[in-house]
C-alpha cells in the first residue's frame, strides 16, 4: 500500500502562485487527489523545503570533524527545515550522508582551496599559484558540481587582507573547474577580490562583504549571484577587536565591511543581482541557523517574498533541484502562517516533510 500525506493548506508553489490540493504518494508530489485516504495528514502553508547555499558538513573549530559530530550538524539543519544544502568546503569525506534516506540532500564542494598559510588550519588544501589550476581541477572531479577558492584572507605582512592569488592563475583554474563540468565559487571578502573573480569568470560569490557599485553592473550582466552570509558577517565586530592590537589596519577594514553589510545587500537586490540565503554553518557558527539567516536579509531591507525566493524556489533552481512540482520528491515544510505576511512563521515549523516521510523529533 501507498503511503500518503494529504498537506489541507495553502500551497506556495511560487511567490505569485498559491494553490491548494496537495498529496505525496509514496514519496512523490501530486496535485491529483489519490483514491486512498490518506496516512497522514498535516495542515500550515506549504513551501519547499530550504535550502542553506553555504553550508559546511563535517567541518569545525579545527578542520575535519567525527561522523557523530557531522551527523549532529546535519540534524540540526534538518529539524531548522534545511533540506538541501549546498556545502562551501568541508576537509570530511561527506558522502555517507548523502546515502542517509534521513538527512538534508546534499551537494558536496569538496575542501577549500586556499594559499599556503594564508587560511585557516585544517580546514582546505594550501597551496601555490603554480598549484591551483590542477587542485581545481581534482577538487571538480571530486565534487558535486562546485568548487570553492578562498579568494583573500589577511596577509600578515601588510597588515590587511589581500587577495590569495593572481588574477591570471584564478582565470586558468576556474576555466579548468569548467572543463570538468563544475561551477566555482568564492570567498571574497575585500573590494578587489571581487574584481579579479569577475574577470576570471566566477560563477557565484560568497560573503561579498567589499561589493562595490561598480561591481553590480558586472554581476548583473554575468549573472553572478552572490551569498551574503550576514549571520556570519555578525563576528566582524569580534574579529576587528581581537586583531586590533597588532593588525590596526586589518581591523579597521573589517569594521568597515560590516557597518555596509545590509546597504550592499539591499543595492545588490534592487539592482537585479541574485541573491541567495546562507548561514556559514560550520566552525564558529552553529547549524540549523536559516531563519536567522532569512531575518538578517529581510532587515537588510528585502522583501518576505525576495527572502523566501533566496531560501527557496529561486535557490532550488539555481541548484537544479526540484521545488513543488508534479512529481517532485515531497521535500517540503509547513508554516503555521503565510511567511509572505510574516516571515517570522520560519522559525517555528508546523512540520518538517523529507522524502514523504514526517520528520519526527523526541
Amino acid at each position: 500500500m501507498a503511503y500518503i500525506i494529504e498537506f489541507t493548506g495553502p500551497v506556495l508553489v511560487a511567490g505569485d502562485d498559491q494553490r491548494h490540493g496537495l498529496w505525496s504518494v509514496d514519496g512523490k508530489l501530486t496535485f491529483e487527489r489519490p483514491v486512498a485516504a490518506p496516512d497522514s495528514v498535516l495542515d500550515g502553508w506549504v513551501l519547499p523545503g530550504f535550502v542553506d547555499a553555504h553550508c559546511h558538513i563535517g567541518l569545525g573549530v579545527g578542520g575535519a570533524v567525527d561522523e557523530q559530530t557531522t551527523l549532529a550538524q546535519a540534524q540540526a539543519d534538518l529539524k531548522a527545515g534545511t533540506l538541501l544544502i549546498r556545502d562551501a568546503g568541508s576537509p570530511s569525506d561527506t558522502r555517507w550522508v548523502q546515502r542517509r534516506e534521513d538527512l538534508p540532500r546534499l551537494l558536496r564542494a569538496g575542501r577549500h582551496i586556499a594559499r599556503s598559510r594564508r587560511y585557516l588550519r585544517g580546514l582546505g588544501h594550501e597551496v601555490e599559484p603554480d598549484e591551483l589550476v590542477e587542485t581545481a581541477r581534482k577538487e571538480a572531479r571530486d565534487g558535486d558540481g562546485w568548487v570553492k577558492l578562498v579568494g583573500d584572507w589577511i596577509d600578515r605582512g601588510t597588515g590587511d587582507l589581500s587577495v590569495s592569488f593572481p588574477r591570471n592563475v584564478v582565470r586558468d583554474a576556474i576555466a579548468a573547474a569548467h572543463d570538468e563540468g563544475a561551477r566555482v565559487t568564492a570567498h571574497c571578502f575585500a573590494e578587489d577580490t571581487i574584481d579579479d573573480m569577475l574577470d576570471a569568470g566566477i560563477d557565484c560569490i560568497e560573503h561579498a562583504t567589499g561589493l562595490l557599485p561598480r561591481h553590480i553592473p558586472r554581476l548583473v550582466e554575468q549573472s553572478v549571484p552572490i551569498v551574503p552570509t550576514l549571520v556570519n558577517i555578525a563576528t566582524f565586530p569580534d574579529i576587528a577587536a581581537q586583531a586590533a592590537p597588532k593588525f590596526p589596519v586589518y581591523a579597521d577594514h573589517m569594521t568597515r565591511l560590516w557597518e555596509r553589510r545590509r546597504e550592499r545587500v539591499l543595492e545588490a537586490f534592487e539592482a537585479g543581482v541574485g541573491i541567495f540565503a546562507g548561514t556559514d554553518a560550520g566552525s564558529v557558527i552553529k547549524h540549523g541557523r536559516i531563519a536567522d539567516e532569512m531575518k538578517e536579509l529581510y532587515d537588510a531591507g528585502l522583501p518576505p517574498t525576495a527572502v523566501l525566493d533566496a531560501a527557496t524556489w529561486g535557490a532550488r533552481k539555481w541548484l537544479g533541484a526540484q521545488g513543488i512540482s508534479e512529481g517532485a520528491s515531497a521535500d517540503v515544510v509547513l508554516c503555521r502562517d503565510d511567511p509572505r505576511k510574516n516571515l517570522a512563521t520560519v522559525a517555528s515549523l508546523n512540520h518538517v516533510v523529507l522524502r514523504g516521510k514526517v520528520v519526527q523529533w523526541e
